[in-house]
């Protein structure tokens, strides 16, 4: 049995129905044979869909702003609606304050949420479904928040972990929780938009696979569009919550106090 289930997996036994859901998340040379060594040069499926993403969002911004309509076009309603929509985000979790940071979260928005949707073209790569992007992009906001909350308090930053508010003796205690769940941010930070993003189309592949099958077929059809309306969803939702997490990420290097 298990001679036969590997032959299966392998695909040695003709007419076996074989699909890898996880093939489609592997990084392949853009030019040359697939199998060909892959350095940091190399143009790849990640680093087309990426440009791809980043040409996206500078489309939108300036061909978006460039008329400035009174009466505007359908690209510039699109570009003021997502501006609109980030800048009441930043200032009602960030303050007056956290404005001037705009343009970082603004960028980090659009970038994911192309890089989303651009993953659900047939054919096309999810660069947000690898952790080595989401990680980088994770790391970066991390990194850029606790320089800012060092800059901007001092060693008063370090505030947001003495919860004054507490009975003394569970200070310590609290904030021993409160540094762990810190340095485990970027973690959790990438780890969702990416893990998100792999189990829906991770899903979407499996029931393509069994679609093969004719008595599944109907079924396979029916559950296919399910769950890529639901990934519509879910790539706009990863999005917004990466940015959310951000702006709360920066209210606390702003006001690190409890």
């Amino acid at each position: 049995m298990a001679t036969e289930t590997v032959a299966l997996v392998e695909g040695e036994e003709p007419g076996g129905l074989v699909f890898h859901p996880f093939d489609q998340f592997e990084v392949k040379p853009l030019f040359g044979e697939i199998g060909d060594p892959v350095s940091w040069y190399t143009i790849t499926n990640v680093t087309f869909w990426m440009a791809l993403s980043v040409l996206c969002v500078i489309g939108l911004l300036v061909l978006g702003t460039r008329g400035r309509a009174v009466i505007p076009s359908r690209m510039q309603s699109a570009a003021e609606l997502v501006y609109g929509f980030v800048y009441k985000m930043v200032e009602d979790v960030t303050g007056k304050e956290g404005l001037k940071y705009f343009p970082w979260i603004m960028t980090l928005f659009l970038f994911i949420l192309f890089s989303n949707y651009l993953g659900l073209l047939p054919m096309a790569f999810t660069t947000t479904s690898h952790i080595a992007v989401t990680a980088v992009l994770a790391l970066g906001v991390f990194l850029g928040v606790t320089i800012l909350g060092f800059v901007k308090n001092g060693m008063a930053f370090l505030g947001l972990f003495w919860m004054k508010d507490a009975p003394l003796f569970l200070r310590p205690i609290i904030a021993i929780i409160e540094v762990i769940s810190y340095f485990v941010r970027p973690v959790s930070h990438s780890i969702r938009l990416a893990g998100n993003l792999v189990a829906g189309h991770a899903m979407i592949k499996v029931f393509a696979g069994f679609a093969a099958i004719a008595a599944l077929s109907p079924l396979s059809i029916v559950a296919i569009t399910a769950i890529y309306g639901l990934e519509v969803l879910v790539a706009g939702i990863q999005a917004y919550v990466f940015t959310i997490l951000t702006c709360i990420y920066l209210k606390d290097a702003l006001h690190p106090s409890h």
